[in-house]
């Protein structure tokens, strides 16, 4: 009998290996099984607690692994039994704080119970132990609270308040003036109104009661973020002032609703419609109440104007096409401080100084500055300046366990790479370097170490590695291939590692450093999906025509590919411009994944280019777009084509292409500006407009329409759709938030009035960008098939 059920289950298998349908591919993903996620450790390194998603909900369940072991159990919802990744440690690790479901928690280590601290409406925030005290602060609404952990005293520790000071000096006032010098009873009442005041504040600060004195920032602000030093005696808060405006949001209507009514609501604003709003920064002595703006607008480059010769380009272009120049003129006229943004703040562990991170607005600087508190004094430990613009990632920074030298990510060799300075330092020592990319630097519980991921050894395989603060040899930490991620155990002595690989989801590895024990702790992959015989994409340098570097790649062969027969292929492009797809671990794109094996089982060779504009690869492949997007990206296109005709024995009459998002506006910008190089293509929410698109992404690349308009017009499809000569499918979901779905509508109605023929849109009313709905997946893919069937893979029949 036993010999007979192994028989029936391999036969399932390989019928299971066989078969692979777009109805299975499309499926709702809980089919594939769900992977870890939101893993961390616990408090004492010996298990890790990680959540899975139900299948069919939403819900998620927690989970339990022992690393000795492997032992997996389901976490009861009976209440919280240790920290979660919020967690915060006091200065000897004797106790452990936490945020869960919005309130405060602690307990002692190892073994202290667990004792919640708030239960309130209120969500929350920042908890810290105070430097050197058996209290913990946390945020909550706009302010701060102090806990005693011993007493069980709670102060409130702040009181900012967005109005102006009353005691504030007074404008000068003639009938004001006559009243004080004709009614001595008026003016002797405000004198022991104010000296009661007075004396009621001075006795709550010596004494330590009562409500914190308030302290006024404004009626004209409003608090984008504050930090509270670790000996909360300093707050820095960030503003904006209320009143800014940021553009006229867009609408979008929903036709498929519960009620059978057209329903609508508000969306994002469009690049440039107005600048972001500036900031300032506020240093608040909670001691002496004093309150200090801080002087950023001092920082070297803060009086240039990087866009000063785009404003005089601009003003010509708009001019030429018939605006009126002293309108132009009066908006391209730069404001008199150039704006900026505070993006993020971090103290030192004992509160001497805070480390503040400023990006201006127009997206070509980042400084790094330190700050002393006692004196008010700016530091500055980097300035980092990009002709095109500064990356929005590998920005992270903190400080080292001497509380004096800052550690920080930096791309000023072109990489992004870990550097230390302290503000005594004449410059600043760079712990790693070379052609590969740092990401997550994280210090080790002890100082000694900087923890990163990168990928040294190869641009698509992501390692853990480890340098040492004072710098040293780097030590590779894993030998797993793949793509990894990493969490260090709070004892420093295990890394929990999240693990890929090309055909396999996330999963959690342990891993002892400096050893080599690796241990498995999770398998959540279904049978039915690990039964599939899955083709494996080879990573493929594409030689480039345009610069001295080869374009990562992944190429999907056929199974029983031969040399000496020719082959139809298919492009898929990715979307979001800069993201890294090339890799050797499972994709953001699994569903394109599973179906390139399938084009590949019916004879179609794929290749996924990561185009110059891709993650991974360094800052001067990131800015190759800088005003020209749609252009070296197609250069690498008409590159990689060439590679699959030379040296895989494709069909050049017989190459089809797709892809979503910015693998849509790729799409159109192939057809449309190379109509020979593909034979057909399909656009999946695509941009079709880049001023359409948000201020956030484009403005980086782009610049604005006003500034910039010739980067505009030379990098949305729209102006080059009359070069359309292959079939196109476009699709797009009406709900789509990012790309807008008015996008697709635009681009019809030009193909419309150039009077194309060759094209189709397909409509999804109730998805957004990333679509939600099986049923809107399969239809999608089953139109792209039968697109690439007509006219790539069996253009005869």
């Amino acid at each position: 009998m036993r010999i007979f059920v192994s028989f029936f289950l391999s036969l399932l298998c390989a019928n299971a290996a066989a078969e692979l349908s777009l109805e299975t591919i499309m499926a709702d993903p809980d089919w594939i099984g769900n992977p870890p996620e939101q893993a961390y450790w616990s408090d004492d390194s010996q298990s890790v607690f990680y959540e899975v998603k139900r299948p069919g909900e939403a819900i998620r369940d927690q989970y339990a692994v022992g690393v000795a072991d492997a032992s997996v159990e389901m976490v009861k919802p009976s209440g919280p039994t240790t920290s979660n990744a919020s967690r915060q440690y006091n200065s000897d690790r004797s106790a452990v704080v936490w945020i869960e479901a919005g309130d405060v928690f602690w307990r002692r280590l190892p073994e202290g119970d667990v004792v919640q601290l708030t239960q309130t409406a209120t969500t929350e925030a920042q908890v810290a132990f105070v430097w050197q005290e058996s209290a913990v602060v946390y945020a909550s609404d706009d302010g701060f609270v102090r806990h005693d952990l011993e007493t069980g005293r709670v102060n409130q520790l702040t009181d900012l308040r967005f109005e102006d000071d009353p005691n504030d000096a007074e404008t000068f006032d003639t009938l004001r003036e006559n009243q004080r010098r004709l009614y001595t009873s008026v003016v002797e009442d405000l004198r022991r109104e104010e000296a009661a005041k007075q004396h009621d504040q001075e006795q709550r600060t010596v004494r330590g009661v009562g409500a914190p004195i308030p302290i006024y920032l404004g009626k004209e602000t409003q608090l984008i973020g504050s930090a509270l030093s670790p000996t909360a005696r300093y707050l820095i808060a960030v503003t904006r002032p209320e009143s800014h405006e940021g553009g006229q949001r867009g609408t979008m209507p929903n036709y498929v609703t519960e009620s059978g009514y057209t329903g609508t609501r508000e969306l994002r604003t469009r690049v440039g419609r107005n600048e972001p709003a500036p900031h300032t920064a506020h240093l608040i002595d909670l001691k002496t109440h004093e309150v200090t703006q801080l002087d950023l607008a001092e920082l070297p480059g803060m009086d240039e104007d990087p866009l000063a010769s785009l404003r005089k380009t601009a003003l010509k272009w708009h001019a030429a096409r018939g605006a009126d120049p002293e309108a132009v003129e009066k908006q391209l006229e730069p404001s008199k401080q150039r704006a900026f943004g505070v993006e993020g703040i971090e103290w030192s562990g004992d509160g001497r100084s805070a480390a503040l991170q400023v990006h201006s607005h127009d997206n070509k600087d980042r400084w790094l500055v330190n700050l002393d508190p006692a004196s008010g004094e700016l530091t500055l430990l980097e300035r980092l300046t990009d002709d095109a613009w500064i990356n929005y990632a590998h920005n992270e920074f903190g400080w080292l366990a001497d509380h004096e030298t800052v550690w920080y990510l930096s791309e000023r060799t072109g990489y992004s790479h870990l550097y230390t300075r302290s503000p005594n330092d004449r410059k600043a020592r760079a712990l790693t370097s070379g052609e590969y990319v740092v990401e997550e630097p994280a210090l080790s519980p002890d100082g000694d170490y900087l923890y990163f991921r990168a990928n040294r050894s190869h641009p698509s395989t992501w390692g853990i590695y480890r340098v040492p603060v004072a710098g040293g040899e780097i030590e590779r930490l894993t030998q797993l291939g793949g793509v990894n991620h990493f969490r260090l155990s709070p004892n420093g002595a295990s890394l929990l590692v999240i693990h890929s690989e090309f055909d396999r989801h996330e999963e959690l590895y342990s891993v002892a450093v400096g050893g080599s024990d690796v241990k498995r702790l999770t398998n959540t992959i279904s049978d039915e999906y690990a039964a599939i015989d899955w083709v494996i994409p080879e990573i493929v340098e594409v030689p480039s025509s345009r610069v001295d570097r080869p374009i990562y790649s992944k190429l999907y062969l056929p199974p029983d590919y031969d040399p000496s027969k020719q082959y139809p292929a298919v492009m898929f492009v990715h979307g979001a411009g800069y993201t890294q797809n090339a890799h050797a671990g499972w994709p953001y794109y699994f569903r394109e994944f599973m179906f390139h094996t399938l084009l590949a089982r019916r004879g179609v060779v794929v290749i996924d280019m990561d185009y110059r504009a891709s993650r991974g690869y360094g800052r001067d492949w990131r800015t190759a777009i800088y005003q020209n997007m749609g252009h070296p990206e197609l250069e690498d296109f008409q590159d990689g084509v060439k590679l699959l005709v030379d040296n895989y024995q494709v069909d050049p009459d017989r190459v089809g292409i797709y892809g979503g998002s910015y693998g849509g506006f790729m799409t159109f910008m192939a057809l449309f500006r190379d109509p020979d190089l593909f034979a057909a293509g399909a656009a999946l929410r695509p941009v079709v407009d880049w001023a359409h698109y948000n201020h956030g992404y484009t403005s980086n690349i782009l610049n604005t329409p006003l500034v910039d308009p010739e980067a505009y017009e030379r990098s949305s499809p729209i102006f080059f759709a009359e070069g359309l000569e292959a079939p196109l499918l476009i699709a797009a979901g009406m709900q789509d938030d990012n790309v807008f779905f008015q996008d697709s509508v635009l681009l019809v109605q030009r193909l419309l009035e150039l009077q194309k023929e060759d094209f189709e849109i397909a409509i999804y009313p109730l998805d957004p960008h990333g679509f939600t709905h099986a049923d809107s997946w399969l239809d999608e893919y089953r139109r792209i098939l039968k697109l690439m069937d007509r006219y790539v893979i069996s253009p005869s029949r």
